[in-house]
């Protein structure tokens, strides 16, 4: 089958990047099972297995696709009405009120469909071979936050409230810095408390494997939550709030989840209970890009044989789910 992935990013990613790493992660996939793969991306990309077409931001991204692929994979992108041909669009955030879903539309968890009214999702999965080999027999101290800290609904507040009250605890966040102007002029000036920016995977290794546990008390439905999956990877449970995907994620073997920071808290000082090699063997062969590009292989046919993802009308999304319950 001929595919095009269509990602307004440059890849691959050297650091957070989360759609366009699980785009990466799915075309490498799909070329590993005998796919031709094209990627139209941004300028300045490169790859080993697929070919690369630079995209023009003068132009509309159907119009660069050529003649001769069989489907087209968007991202966050609804072609035009009148373009015609084969397509599928996974949306990987929260839609706005009222917003456009096709037929043809994929979301990343169940919930994430379900919000919009839709049934139609695939898990995100990443390419494991791009993250080194856990060491799953260190000694793990303090916790981590893994995220863009700057998005208020990510609640790094929460998380660094949580370890500031467990005693002798440290929490390093990866993805913020201390002074964050867009915050509202946040200062963190607590010792215990380190910020490290975007990171890597291999700093996301070096710390994540040696964490009791990823902090992520997010106050939106999450639509999946990467750093949930590339936690327990590394053997660290996740302890975080119940909101989107993340009761489909996140089972009472690998993880707690409340809307209670108290409740979490008493979980935390519990992390021992959790083991790592439970954490990562769930997240290696539950989470890995080869499930992911089966998946959605089986939506590619259905498409191509002339069926809808979509089989009833969607409901439009109600509200903006944002700033959900945390006390």
């Amino acid at each position: 089958m001929k595919i095009l992935l269509a990602v307004d990013a440059v890849l691959p990613v050297r650091k957070y990047g989360g759609t366009e790493r699980v785009v990466y992660s799915l075309g490498k996939a799909l070329a590993d099972m005998g796919h031709d793969v094209t990627f139209l991306c941004g300028k300045g990309s490169t790859c080993g297995f697929a070919k690369i077409i630079e995209r023009d931001p003068l132009l509309r991204p159907e119009d660069q696709v050529p003649e001769s692929i069989d489907i087209s994979h968007f991202n966050n992108y609804i072609p035009s009405e009148e373009w015609g041909r084969p397509y599928v669009v996974t949306f990987h955030g929260n839609g706005i009120p009222a917003e456009q879903i096709v037929p043809n539309s994929i979301f990343v968890s169940r919930d994430h469909a379900r919000r919009h009214g839709c049934e139609s999702w695939v898990y995100n999965g990443l390419d494991w071979d791009d993250y080194p080999t856990p060491d799953l027999n260190l000694d793990r101290a303090g916790f981590h936050f893994l995220g863009n800290a700057a998005w208020r609904v990510k609640n790094v507040r929460g998380a660094i409230d949580a370890v500031k009250s467990l005693r002798g605890e440290t929490l390093e966040v990866l993805g913020g810095k201390r002074f964050n102007f867009k915050m509202g002029v946040r200062f963190t000036f607590n010792p215990r408390i380190h910020f490290h920016g975007m990171v890597d995977n291999e700093m996301k290794a070096r710390y994540i494997e040696r964490s009791n546990g990823l902090v992520f008390p997010v106050t939106w439905h999450e639509p999946f939550g990467l750093c949930i999956v590339e936690s327990l990877y590394f053997g660290a449970p996740v302890f975080a709030t119940p909101y989107g995907s993340l009761p489909e994620l996140v089972g009472k073997d690998v993880g707690f989840l409340t809307a209670d920071s108290e409740e979490l808290k008493e979980a935390m000082n519990n992390s021992g209970q959790y083991n790592p090699l439970r954490c990562h063997e769930y997240a290696r062969d539950c989470f890995d890009s080869k499930s992911m590009a089966q998946n959605y292989l089986r939506r590619y046919e259905k498409v191509l044989a002339g069926e809808k993802l979509i089989t009833t009308p969607p409901v439009p999304l109600a509200a903006d789910y944002r700033h959900l319950p945390w006390k």
